[in-house]
């Protein structure tokens, strides 16, 4: 049977035909069945396979107990979730490839990229089960799932998931009177004084776009530096930069509350922006670091509150 091409990922069958053939960055894997024991190393891409109902049963985690995770190191948007399904924690920081062989997973994922990425450990972890490589930097959180629901054979309960936040889009896209202008999309820091801008590759730009807010564009000139490994979803910003990057007329915080909104009020060299001018600095929550179908669904929660349509 001919394979259909998953955004990277060639998947060599049809919706419930196993074993499957799915091609990924590091060549041609089968899965002869459908994983009951999947490990994720990236945090990131677990709240995804929750939200299908997939079989995960260790996942990556973050530093915990900070904005954006809870005690355990797991996002804050599904973190209880992960808790009623028994989820273990895998590691905070340094991929260790000995605790993903003690949860004897039939399947593996990794990031291609970001800080939650075990790539360093592929050749490790790829003796352990097969190891697939997932890119979420460059596509919305939609296409995402549609992936990990083909890898894991839980293309029923994407396909749910998707429709479900197609009808949440089409209530806020009624109900949020957009902006006359453009946002800058980011992620704030106030110790450091940068921040992480969302580009239109980004699952939080792409969304963004969908509900129909336009997002400025950084100037061409802009030297941004690059960490983590070749990234489409973010610039990142600092010094110099940080102001010349947020170019938008209003700016939406990502991962932030409005201490975080404050911080940019409260720092002298963004005072002359437009939007910190006209008080055009709005925080999003802190439970929108990393889109899935929680926290996508929050965000547009968020974003109805700030951009409701006037009464009358």
């Amino acid at each position: 049977m001919a394979g259909a091409l998953f955004f990277g990922i060639a998947v060599n069958a049809g919706a419930a035909e196993w074993p499957r053939q799915i091609t990924d960055s590091k060549g041609t894997h089968t899965l002869e069945h459908a994983p009951t024991r999947i490990v994720s190393t990236s945090v990131t891409l677990t709240g995804s396979l929750l939200a299908i109902d997939a079989p995960v049963i260790a996942s990556g985690a973050t530093s915990p107990g900070n904005r954006v995770a809870d005690s355990q190191g797991f996002f804050r948007q599904w973190s209880d979730i992960a808790r009623e399904r028994s989820v273990q924690r895998l590691w905070i920081g340094e991929p260790v490839a000995e605790a993903v062989a003690a949860q004897m997973p039939d399947l593996i994922l990794i990031s291609a990229t970001g800080g939650d990425s075990a790539m360093a450990l592929y050749e490790q972890l790829s003796a352990i089960a097969p190891t697939l490589v997932v890119n979420y930097d460059d596509k919305s959180w939609q296409t995402l799932l549609t992936q990990l629901g083909e890898i894991t054979g839980h293309e029923q309960q994407a396909a749910a998931r998707i429709a479900s936040f197609n009808q949440q889009l089409e209530t806020a896209r009624s109900r949020i009177a957009l902006p006359a202008g453009t946002v800058s999309a980011l992620v704030y820091n106030p110790a450091a004084r940068a921040a992480n801008l969302w580009t239109p590759d980004s699952a939080q730009g792409q969304l963004l776009q969908q509900i129909g807010f336009t997002l400025a564009t950084p100037p061409a000139a802009l030297h941004a530096s690059q960490s983590m490994g070749k990234r489409h979803d973010i610039i990142q910003l600092g010094g110099e930069n940080l102001a010349a990057g947020l170019n938008g007329d209003y700016l939406l915080l990502f991962a932030g509350d409005e201490k975080d909104a404050q911080a940019i009020y409260a720092n002298p060299l963004l005072a002359h922006l437009p939007a910190v001018k006209q008080q055009r600095v709005y925080a999003l929550g802190t439970e929108t670091f990393r889109l899935d179908y929680y926290s996508a669904t929050r965000t547009l929660e968020q974003l109805m509150a700030r951009f409701a349509t006037p009464a009358g």
